[in-house]
């Protein structure tokens, strides 16, 4: 017997990384789990998993989006398991660069996968977990709060999610729900190999640092128990701590770490100009 017996979940962008993880631990403590994403054929890996596993899943395409998408995705998922009494906003990706470099397309792009579609998974969510006394659980990142170069467009629509969850979180929990908000640092995941406009390149290098990388399995089962707990925040991987903490009583470190980092992308275009 797990302690998320007969519960139901619905986690987007739950085909890989992250989402696939926490479903995989969801379905390991009792719970019928429901993953949405884009790529069909890996939501049905999932479910496969999870059933070897002697859980029960549910694979449901959904375009975040596309507010009719993720309705009928939320719709399938209750007429499925019959209530909806967790669900977990996790699809997103990454866009790179200065913000020099960004045009208006980019940034759209990025906070309308990151956080406009957070908010209206959310919003279309809170009706089915009102009747179960239910939990939220919105990703963020460690980049919500720590700041380096070219990352800004990908560092404000986590700043956003911050801002989200705490906002969501008060208004929640009168009516006896409960929103998480999680921030991962360093996670094995594909984030480091979808490009600014959202695709998947498998032989693209994860430039992120391996020696800080958690790997996905324990990170799944700390963001499964932050949501089991109705954490408000949940920061994790001890760096990630560390970072943020720094963020906060040291800022002036972190912005001299971002100016070695900025010095340094600033000499290799430089020398790629011909000019270093």
């Amino acid at each position: 017997m797990g302690r998320l017996d007969g519960l139901s979940v619905w986690i987007t962008g739950g085909g890989t990384g992250l989402g696939r993880y926490m479903a995989l631990e969801f379905g390991r403590q009792g719970a019928k789990v429901a993953v949405s994403g884009r790529r069909e054929g890996r939501l049905r890996e999932v479910v496969e998993a999870l059933e070897s596993e002697g859980g029960v899943g549910m694979a449901v395409p959904c375009d975040v989006s596309d507010d009719d998408a993720i309705q009928d995705a939320l719709a399938q998922v209750v007429d499925g398991f019959g209530a909806l009494d967790v669900a977990v906003a996790n699809a997103g990706f990454a866009v790179g660069g200065f913000v020099e470099d960004l045009d208006r397309e980019a940034w759209r792009h990025q906070l309308e996968i990151n956080v406009v579609s957070a908010a209206m998974t959310a919003r279309f969510a809170i009706p089915e977990l009102r009747k179960t006394g239910g939990r939220l659980g919105l990703v963020g990142s460690v980049s919500s709060a720590v700041y380096m170069p070219s990352n800004g467009a990908y560092q404000a629509s986590k700043a956003a999610i911050l801002a989200l969850g705490a906002t969501l979180s008060a208004e929640l929990e009168p009516e006896g729900m409960s929103c998480t908000t999680l921030h991962p640092g360093f996670v094995v995941s594909e984030i480091g190999q979808v490009d600014n406009s959202g695709q998947h390149h498998p032989d693209r290098v994860d430039r992120r640092p391996a020696q800080l990388m958690w790997q996905t399995e324990d990170a799944a089962r700390v963001m499964v128990q932050a949501l089991y707990k109705r954490r408000r925040q949940y920061t994790f991987t001890g760096h990630g701590r560390f970072a943020t903490a720094l963020a906060r009583y040291a800022p002036w470190l972190v912005h001299q770490a971002g100016l070695r980092m900025a010095r340094t992308e600033l000499d290799k275009r430089a020398k790629k100009r011909g000019l270093g």
